[in-house]
């Protein structure tokens, strides 16, 4: 027989409610412990930047004892048996605030971050000139998702503040939607408030939590749009036939539309994430253990929003799959290379990383202790069985989602794949809190005497720091999380006050939207703050082949075709690239033909030689930075610039 159609929500368990008189003192003694620890904590983090500043490599230590001051009691409250629901959630908020906080020292007046760049001059041009899907001249792809954009822009142009201050908003109230969000959709699973608790704090332990997806970028707000929309997915399947599952399916479709406009591969994860729990539902159901009904559902919503992803990109963002492919067909190759005698392909972790040994091992230790945490977790699916169908079913896709989690291992030892699997854990380490949660808080409540609680949970809280520093150690560098002195070819510390006293010297004098060649250092502030249009060269369109010709040699002529038909303006010069090697070993672009060998690649000669073209004028120099206006008409070839 099929099981009746109507499911009952599960009850999140909580401790009964104890007298007034009784209950105030759980609340005061939290408050009183978090503020004192968050302050602490604070100091501590900001302690951390002014000791990168000095260099003095005391930034490690403080930044993470600065995290594990308010962690601790923080968790302590989370999975005490007594705490009620309301302080549990104001615990959870108090968390994510303070886990905002390391993005926020370290970026709290502007971008700093390669794409930040990207976003923050889309969502200006947003508020400037009132129009979506402008095409981008950072990120080309970023124009044709403008979710975030727009909201930013709406939250400037209705407050007041600056694009940067109305990012800061949006980004601390997605990040706080994420830890809830997962707390909900983890209590849809499990009903225990507890277990919910500890899969928002495990998945706070992915590399991405703190910095990659805390930035001004699009994965920050699609991220908590995806994980909202799988609880109301999981609510839609629960809920009776009727107004409620329509209801719920309506949100779930705007959720997933909303999704997509706000950043492609979180729109694919969500996807992926709906056709996984599809595929389980329905196997479950071949075995009468699943409402057909329920199948029905997930199936129709996953169908909906298939149609509303491929929709999108076939007719508003054609060029993703485009802009996509060379990143995986290239990590693919790398693998394969990796795979021959030659290991080519191969990526060094941590090479020349200033990153201490203890946090280099973490990040391989962390791997181990993901594996061990799946294993006990596939243990306790297969014999500890509870919940109501769509508990299961949810249960089984979070820990096929999980397990997605170690492939992607194989990507990050390759340089183009590197930067996928890193965002591929924000989907994955979903899945792997959601069902290792149960295990930690069996293990807490398994331990009879005090002395074996305490060493339980220490050891446990041991081991989550380890996940902490190992995954943050793995996805991000030390230039990314601490401030420094200015690096040249780091996409963190290239920026100099010369640089920007050049944009801006170029917007005053010479206007907007200017067609520019630059580097891809330069290119970051002349077209975010100096709101020009740069290109810093591609497989079709070489213009790194302007910097690359010898003094003596002709430079080729289809080029300067290219660069006069396409009304190029100005060209960007930093001599500093016949001094310094860039710190990411990236002069312009990842497939860029430019040797890299430890030394720099251009000789002083090579970069100034536009002194003596016919066809450049130089119109600015301050020693490092030189702009030149091409003057296409000495060769009988006709350019505006704009």
């Amino acid at each position: 027989m099929v099981a009746e159609d109507r499911l009952d929500p599960p009850v999140v368990a909580s401790p009964p409610e104890a007298p007034a008189t009784a209950s105030r003192w759980p609340g005061v003694a939290c408050a009183a412990s978090l503020v004192v620890t968050g302050a602490a904590g604070a100091a501590l983090l900001v302690a951390a930047n002014r000791a990168a500043e000095r260099d003095s490599g005391d930034q490690f230590g403080f930044f993470w004892l600065g995290l594990l001051v308010f962690t601790l009691p923080a968790v302590f409250w989370l999975v005490r048996p007594r705490t009620g629901a309301r302080l549990r959630v104001a615990v959870l908020t108090a968390y994510a605030g303070f886990t905002y906080l390391p993005k926020l020292l370290r970026t709290p007046d502007g971008p700093l971050y390669h794409d930040e760049f990207a976003h923050w001059r889309q969502a200006h041009e947003i508020l400037i000139q009132g129009r979506l899907f402008e095409q981008n001249p950072i990120v080309k792809v970023v124009g044709d998702f403008p979710g975030l954009h727009a909201t930013v822009a709406s939250i400037s142009a209705l407050t007041g503040v600056s694009i940067w201050h109305g990012a800061l908003i949006v980004l601390i109230a997605a990040h706080l939607l994420v830890v809830l969000g997962v707390f909900v959709l983890a209590a849809e699973i499990w009903p225990d408030a507890r277990v919910a608790a500890v899969a928002a704090i495990l998945y706070s332990l992915n590399s991405s939590f703190l910095f990659f997806d805390t930035q001004f970028g699009y994965e920050s707000l699609a991220i908590p749009l995806l994980v909202w929309t799988l609880v109301a997915l999981h609510r839609a399947m629960r809920g009776p036939a009727g107004h409620a599952r329509y209801g719920w399916s309506a949100v779930t479709l705007m959720l997933s539309a909303a999704t997509i406009a706000t950043h492609h591969l979180t729109a694919l994860g969500l996807l992926g994430v709906m056709l996984i729990l599809c595929a389980v539902a329905t196997a479950r159901a071949l075995r009468r253990s699943h409402p057909r009904a329920v199948t029905w559902t997930a199936w129709a919503l996953t169908v909906a929003a298939a149609v509303l992803v491929v929709t999108y990109l076939v007719v508003v963002a054609p060029r993703t799959v485009g802009y996509l492919d060379p990143y995986l067909a290239k990590a693919l190759d790398q693998v394969a290379g990796m795979a021959g005698s030659s290991g080519s392909g191969k990526r060094t972790l941590f090479r020349e990383s200033i990153a201490p040994w203890w946090e280099r091992y973490a990040a391989f230790g962390a791997q181990g202790l993901a594996g061990l945490a799946m294993a006990a977790a596939a243990w306790r699916l297969r014999y500890r069985r509870q919940g109501d169908a769509v508990s299961r079913t949810g249960a089984l896709t979070m820990f096929v989602l999980g397990s997605l989690y170690f492939p992607a291992a194989l990507l990050i030892l390759t340089p183009s794949g590197a930067e996928g699997a890193r965002r591929s854990w924000a989907f994955s380490y979903l899945g792997l809190a959601v069902v290792v949660a149960p295990v930690v808080v069996a293990l807490l409540d398994h331990a009879a005497r005090r002395a074996t609680r305490i060493a339980v949970a220490g050891t446990l809280l041991g081991l989550c720091a380890v996940a902490l520093v190992g995954n943050t150690a793995a996805g991000m560098n030390p230039s990314y999380r601490f401030p420094g002195p200015p690096v040249f070819g780091s996409d963190t510390r290239s920026s100099i006050p010369e640089v920007s006293a050049a944009s801006e010297w170029l917007r005053t004098t010479q206007g907007r939207d200017l067609r520019i060649v630059a580097d891809r250092y330069s290119g970051l502030i002349f077209g975010s703050f100096g709101e020009q249009q740069p290109v810093t060269g591609s497989q079709s369109f070489r213009t790194y082949d302007l910097y690359l010709a010898q003094p003596d040699r002709r430079i080729d002529p289809h080029l300067i075709g290219q660069l006069s038909s396409w009304r190029f303006g100005y060209l960007i010069v930093d001599r500093r690239m016949a001094r310094e090697v860039p710190e990411i070993q990236i002069y312009f672009e990842t497939n860029e033909p430019v040797p890299h060998d430890g030394k720099p690649a251009f000789s002083l000669g090579q970069l100034t030689k536009f002194d003596h073209t016919p066809w450049t004028i130089k119109v600015y120099d301050s020693g490092n930075i030189a702009i030149y206006r091409f003057d296409f008409a000495s060769l009988g070839q006709r350019v505006s610039g704009r």
